[in-house]
């Protein structure tokens, strides 16, 4: 197959994902055209370590012209110009869109200008519909890219039914679940490195994001505060980066904490980090799957999350973490504690966690889902007629 890929090429787990399960296509032999305004963060390197790059992997950047009597950039006109472009030089046979704005819209204004049946496939992250599309001027221009798509998927259940309910869309939609790649994000020997973090066997929490207000750092850094003060020895790792990152830092030095604290910006190393922790805090307030969860757990680490959004399906409360109501800083705290302090119920809730990621998220079990939907896109089984007989 002949396959275009659009996304936001960042930090977040939308563009982690897309890129991700285009290198896996490619693995598999299929083309694929990635087409998008920068190069996919985690496109570098595809392949493996004896062929780091594939042959079969395209980028096509989505060129941006400035023009003084257009104030704002016409990102969607010019993605649509690329996909056009794209679709006609390369001969795709389907675009496959991560977000329905503008990515979706884009594809489904594409497919028009071209005047013939590339196949749109759709996959909603979360904050296409939680978010961008909730607000009043985007809601029928969301349900049209939804519904004019030939194929579509989200993320978690939580995802489905909220753009169900949302947008009273009729569209089958399809649950396909973020996966990782267990040979990267794989528990590994950090013990060097967990002693220059920890030089006093401190315990290690980890929390990677983009630092936007809805992850809800800060909770992170306030539960980190009571943890010390209940004479828990501890360090709080924060990996990534964003808007919120000045106001977490403040936090950390208002509360004392700052010592304690330690902002280790965009890693691209993270199986490292997250081998060398102990624990895992997510407690954002709203999270449609919680890929970086997904990660840690892959590395043998329990998770602690917030109780909101698709965190649930993955985090099975008791068993590979605990789930507590979002914004209760002090249940954070408190579950943190039970879990660093029972040998036997950490060691218990690690094991599980690595099993629940490598044996139901593995990219070797969902890669070929998305596969599985390309082919019924592509070659639709007619529908099954029935001869109405008369008895004699």
């Amino acid at each position: 197959m002949n396959i275009g890929i659009t996304c936001y090429p960042t930090y977040g787990g939308s563009g982690v994902v897309a890129t991700e399960l285009g290198k896996s296509l490619a693995e598999r032999g299929h083309h694929v055209h990635f087409i998008t305004y920068a190069l996919p963060m985690r496109l570098t390197g595809a392949g493996h370590e004896d062929a780091p790059y594939l042959d079969n992997i395209f980028y096509h950047e989505v060129e941006m012209s400035t023009y003084p009597l257009f104030e704002f950039p016409l990102y969607s006109m010019a993605l649509t110009s690329a996909m056009v472009e794209v679709a006609r030089f390369e001969k795709l046979d389907l675009i496959h869109a991560h977000y329905a704005i503008p990515h979706a819209t884009a594809a489904v204004l594409a497919k028009q200008i071209l005047q013939r049946d590339i196949k749109i496939v759709t996959t909603l992250h979360g904050t296409d519909i939680t978010l961008v599309g909730l607000e009043p001027s985007f809601e029928p221009l969301m349900k049209f890219s939804i519904e004019s798509s030939d194929a579509v998927t989200a993320v978690s259940k939580f995802l489905r039914d909220e753009t169900i309910d949302n947008y009273g869309v009729e569209k089958e939609i399809d649950v396909i679940p973020n996966f990782i790649d267990t040979d990267t994000f794989r528990p590994i020997d950090s013990k060097n490195l967990k002693r220059l973090l920890a030089p006093n066997g401190e315990k290690l929490l980890v929390h990677t994001s983009n630092f936007r207000e809805v992850k809800r750092v800060t909770d992170a850094i306030r539960a980190l505060k009571i943890i010390l003060d209940r004479g828990v020895r501890a360090k709080l790792l924060l990996i990534g980066d964003g808007p919120d990152r000045g106001e977490c830092q403040a936090l950390a030095r208002e509360l004392g904490i700052w010592q304690q604290t330690r902002f280790l910006g965009k890693q691209s190393e993270l199986a490292s980090l997250l081998s060398a922790s102990d624990v895992f805090l997510i407690p954002s307030g709203n999270e449609s799957f919680g890929l970086s969860a997904l990660e840690a757990m892959a590395c043998g680490i329990p998770v602690l999350s917030s109780d909101v959004g698709g965190l649930p399906e993955l985090n099975l409360d008791g068993e590979t973490g605990f789930v507590v109501p979002v914004g209760d800083v002090e249940a954070l705290a408190e579950r943190t504690m039970e879990l660093l302090l029972d040998r036997d119920l950490y060691a218990h809730m690690a094991a599980a966690a690595y099993r629940r990621a490598t044996e139901d998220f593995d990219k070797e079990r969902i890669v070929p889902r998305y596969e599985a939907l390309y082919e019924r896109v592509l070659h639709p089984q007619p529908a099954m007629s029935y001869e109405l007989v008369t008895p004699a």
